[in-house]
């Protein structure tokens, strides 16, 4: 019996349920309703790029059980340590994955074993020393984008137009830049709290700026955006004029717009036209022409705003770690591709 996302009930119906509960509720219209509201519970339990990640996963494994002649359940960490071998050095034509892939793909197992009601044993002999040589034979250092730094963002806001679709991806450039947002919390906001079911946060303008309320990756968290130093460079000047000319006055800020880019339409805009928007804007503006296209497409993604922010601002690293909403300096370091090094030098510090 197979287990996927899209089958994602926990193996639980409302005729199983129906065995355990008193007569006078099973089988009526509440239970069918309850196991529906908590469904949706559990599927928002993770963000939907996850969801679609571990579904991914899933699906690949019961396609490799399937080729190899096994079945996916109940788990075996035999199993899972040949897969986790063929996923870094594979037998057939597919390429290798790399470390941080492979380990995503043993969390999405994981994952969806639990929602089948299995449990798989990760530090298991057969998981953990499998995973602990690939990481010691494959691992290498963390490939980063390239940051946005600011007259990277001015550049790149300076080859949009003027229309409707441009003052739109001007405020979500300067908005994701100044917020050091991720995309999909870019596009995940509203006008005001509860406006839609799938917001993800809101934000509140007042004089000095804007204060964005997120239910980001790692809990909710407020984001202050000051103003800037003239209305051409100011995140929430841009905000102000997408919303005063769409006038937007209820749900999504960021929503579509015709292919003329002239009228709004009603639909929230993906997180891929983030991306899109930041590798496009990259080519127009010229930055780092000294780069084949194709280099210069791969170098920059939606976290080039974040890792730009945590690059260009000239504050003290604890305001910084506070703003991107990370838990640890060290992660906050990771996203800072041009800091000033060797600021505290410890060999002289000990006398050498």
């Amino acid at each position: 019996m197979g287990c996927s996302y899209d089958q994602f009930n926990l193996i639980i119906t409302a005729e199983q349920l129906g065995n355990t509960l008193p007569s006078h509720v099973a089988g009526s219209g509440t239970l069918d309703r309850l196991v529906d509201t908590a469904l949706d519970y559990a599927k928002a339990s993770t963000a939907e790029n996850t969801n679609k990640a571990y579904s991914a996963d899933w699906k690949h494994y019961r396609r490799w059980c399937r080729i190899k002649g096994l079945d996916p359940l109940p788990p075996s960490p035999e199993m899972i340590g040949l897969y986790l071998a063929d996923l870094a050095a594979p037998t057939g034509p597919s390429p290798s994955l790399s470390v941080g892939t492979i380990e995503r793909r043993l969390s999405g197992l994981a994952w969806n074993y639990a929602q089948c009601g299995f449990a798989l044993d990760r530090k298991n002999r057969h998981v953990a020393t499998v995973l602990a040589g690939i990481k010691r034979k494959h691992a290498r250092p963390p490939v980063q984008k390239e940051a946005i730094l600011r007259d990277d963002i001015l550049a790149m806001v300076a080859t949009l137009p003027f229309d409707l679709r441009g003052l739109r991806d001007r405020a979500i450039l300067f908005l994701g830049y100044a917020g050091g947002l991720r995309r999909s919390e870019i596009v995940s906001l509203d006008v005001h709290k509860d406006d839609t079911p799938d917001s993800g946060g809101w934000i509140e303008i007042v004089d000095d700026g804007a204060m964005l309320t997120l239910n980001a990756k790692t809990g909710w968290r407020e984001v202050e955006i000051g103003r800037g130093s003239s209305d051409q460079t100011c995140p929430v000047h841009a905000l102000e004029q997408w919303l005063h000319f769409v006038k937007i006055d209820f749900g999504p800020i960021f929503v579509r717009t015709s292919r003329d880019g002239k009228m709004a339409l009603e639909a929230r805009l993906s997180d891929k036209h983030v991306a899109r928007l930041i590798k496009q804007t990259v080519l127009d503006a010229g930055i780092r022409s000294d780069l084949p296209e194709n280099e210069r497409l791969a170098l920059f993604s939606g976290h080039s705003l974040r890792a730009g922010l945590a690059s260009s601002a000239q504050v003290d690293e604890r305001y910084v770690q506070k703003h991107l909403g990370h838990a640890s300096a060290e992660m906050t370091r990771r996203y800072q591709r041009r800091r000033d090094r060797f600021r505290v030098n410890l060999t002289k510090a000990v006398g050498l």
